[in-house]
């Protein structure tokens, strides 16, 4: 047994050899390792291999089935390459030396505007999430605090699915699951893209981005809101911009505000962008209502905390100077390239 052992090692050595293609290639492995190979007779007969030998043969038939299946692989992969060679070379059209723009397409203006708020919140302490597109109900809605009777439920304003749940309508849908995750001490930033029945329009979208912020601790203030708000428009906008807190109402903050910032494009004189009012409404907002935080596990008699939810496509807008949403989702390269190194 040990003596075929040898020689079928020693005739595997010379064909292989002689080998050129990878049918040659393909017709010594099947001769050797296939199912009726040379090896695989050696392993069928090896029952007839006495006790005291079994081990030492057993060993040196597998030594021979793994020298030939890396060899064949090798050679595989060797006359591969030099297949490929030989194609590159015949093909005297091709010019090597022919310079190749790797400018190809660009990114986004959401996408660069959204990489440089999330940089900045990141610089502030903040830890980056991301939310599911297509959520539950009881996240999208109950776990916030919007009651059963809200018009936002509506199949006007809301996609649903057959299954019952839902294409997130707003950022605020990840709310629960984050707090849960992180506790009553943190600071979290989800960005994500939402859905909402619109009429679409210059200024309205079925598919819009939004980036919603959460802070949790004991002792946050109006005054902390305020601040981040103000850092974040000032990395925006590169320069100090003014804000106005105004009432609002949203099931899950209490207090509720509406951030308006001063007009960045006239100043705060008035202009068509900010409709002649010298004020431009960026950011709902407000204290995260007690009943959301009791829903997250997190004891609303010892933490509190704010949200803010940016609708960042208006900001876009107001960057780039685009007046009209649809442009962000359509594929005009040439348009939305002019806003690469400009935001």
């Amino acid at each position: 047994m040990k003596e075929r052992i040898e020689n079928l090692s020693k005739l595997f050595d010379q064909k292989i050899k002689d080998v050129t293609d990878e049918k040659q290639l393909e017709e010594l492995r099947l001769e050797f390792i296939g199912k009726k190979g040379s090896v695989s007779l050696l392993m069928n007969d090896f029952r007839n291999v006495s006790n005291d030998q079994k081990r030492e043969v057993g060993m040196l038939v597998n030594a021979l089935k793994q020298k030939v299946e890396t060899e064949v692989e090798n050679l595989k992969q060797k006359l591969s390459d030099q297949k490929l060679e030989n194609e590159l070379k015949s093909q005297k059209r091709f010019d090597f030396t022919m310079p190749v723009n790797p400018k190809t397409g660009a990114l986004n203006p959401r996408t660069i505007l959204q990489k440089q708020i999330v940089d900045l919140f990141v610089s502030m302490g903040f830890i980056i999430e991301d939310g599911n597109e297509i959520e539950t109900e009881y996240n999208n809605f109950d776990s916030v605090n919007v009651p059963r009777s809200h018009p936002a439920r509506d199949m006007q304003d809301t996609f649903w699915l057959d299954n019952g749940e839902v294409l997130k309508t707003q950022t605020t849908a990840a709310q629960n699951r984050i707090l849960r995750t992180h506790g009553p001490k943190c600071r979290v930033l989800f960005p994500g893209r939402c859905f909402r029945n619109e009429e679409i329009d210059a200024t309205h979208e079925n598919t819009f981005f939004q980036i919603e912020g959460v802070v949790v601790d004991e002792n946050v203030s109006v005054s902390n809101l305020i601040y981040f708000m103000k850092e974040m428009l000032k990395g925006v906008f590169k320069k100090d911009v003014n804000v106005r807190m105004r009432p609002g109402f949203f099931p899950f903050t209490e207090p509720s505000f509406e951030l308006d910032a001063t007009c960045p494009i006239c100043g705060g004189k008035g202009c068509n962008a900010c409709s002649h009012t010298g004020w431009m409404e960026l950011c709902p907002c407000g204290m995260i209502h007690p009943n959301v935080l009791k829903e997250a596990g997190i004891d609303p008699e010892k933490y509190n905390g704010f949200a803010f939810g940016l609708g960042f496509d208006r900001l876009v807008m107001i960057k780039t100077g685009l007046e009209d949403i649809r442009s962000l989702n359509g594929a005009n390269i040439k348009l939305l390239s002019q806003f690469e190194t400009k935001i």
